[in-house]
């Protein structure tokens, strides 16, 4: 009797053990960087720019369908100001823990750290990447108003009235800001920067004749350049644009070695665990290899698909920080 006693004793002690370890299974997961149970609640990206640009849009397009993988609202919610810093050190400081993303373009993360003495953030390590969503092709655009249909007619009308044109960027040392001033020095010419925050309200800019130029994607204004607003000089590319095989890249028109461009990428705060960024950036590109989607909100917007592992973005990062670093000391660009 005893030892039945006992053999059922040993036998329920186990049960209650099993149970307790089926209980505490999630919770251990979610403490060693496991992903079971996320999300749990609603999603945050955090865009470092304006509503309305290119960034903006691609981030609302990506918000619209994770919750299909993810069961949860994705929201948008934009914190323009400061270069991108405002965004980048919002994001850098959140929980390490998903539900706060950045998609950016490279100014938070390769320009500003030589633009300004000192960040709040660090551009590096701050963040744990997780995907390189697009290269970012853009055109030189003109407000219709000025008398110039090509690269070497507004070099030649700018030498002739030095100060007069003037072109929109995204902000003071914006890349928009650093690769205009680098065209202008590369040719001799006088045109004065008029910094926005953001690509949307620089658009604006043009399009009401506030400013004469603009390079930006083909995104934010190429509706305009249908309706005879704005006129699009030249590709910046290295290559010709594959949607606008017609229009020379400013290379072609006299500009030996300027290429002009950006990339938007997805970042969470460092210390995400590994695994989180391997199943978001693994969800993204789910989303951005689906041919419809890809062709609404990709190829349709004259962006270059690349959505990258979290491995290749960092390694990417890691060189386009040089590569900065080199153009920002040839523009001559200062924002402290």
């Amino acid at each position: 009797m005893c030892a039945i006693k006992r053999d059922l004793l040993v036998s329920t002690l186990a049960m209650l053990f099993g149970l307790t370890l089926l209980a505490a299974g999630p919770a251990c997961a979610q403490q060693s960087g496991g992903v079971q149970g996320w999300p749990a609640r609603p999603v945050k990206i955090v865009v470092p720019s304006s509503p309305g640009g290119a960034t903006d849009t691609l981030s609302r397009a990506l918000a619209t369908r994770l919750p299909e993988l993810w069961g949860q609202t994705v929201v948008v919610e934009n914190r323009p100001g400061a270069n991108q810093i405002i965004g980048g050190d919002y994001v850098s400081k959140a929980a390490p823990d998903g539900y706060t993303l950045l998609v950016s373009d490279a100014a938070t993360f390769v320009i500003n750290p030589f633009l300004y003495k000192s960040l709040p953030y660090d551009p590096i390590n701050g963040f744990a990447p997780v995907s390189e969503l697009v290269q970012v092709p853009w055109v030189l655009w003109a407000n219709a108003a000025v008398p110039v249909k090509n690269v070497q007619e507004l070099i030649a009308y700018a030498r002739a009235n030095p100060g007069k044109l003037s072109y929109g960027s995204f902000g003071n040392g914006s890349s928009a800001h650093i690769l205009m001033d680098w065209f202008s020095k590369l040719n001799g010419i006088d045109i004065v920067h008029v910094p926005y925050k953001g690509s949307a309200p620089a658009a604006a800019g043009l399009l009401s004749g506030e400013t004469s130029l603009m390079m930006v994607t083909p995104l934010v204004l190429e509706q305009h350049a249908r309706a005879g607003r704005v006129r699009m000089l030249a590709a910046a590319s290295e290559q010709r644009i594959a949607m606008m095989p017609d229009l020379p890249t400013v290379i072609e028109q006299g500009v030996p070695g300027f290429v002009a461009g950006t990339w938007f990428g997805i970042l969470a705060p460092a210390a995400t665990p590994p695994e989180l960024v391997a199943k978001i950036s693994a969800d993204v590109a789910k989303i951005m290899n689906d041919p419809a989607f890809r062709e609404a909100n990709i190829t349709r917007q004259w962006l270059i698909p690349v959505a990258s592992t979290p491995q290749a973005f960092s390694a990417f990062l890691r060189r386009d920080y040089n590569y900065w670093k080199k153009m920002v000391e040839a523009s001559g660009v200062k924002v402290e």
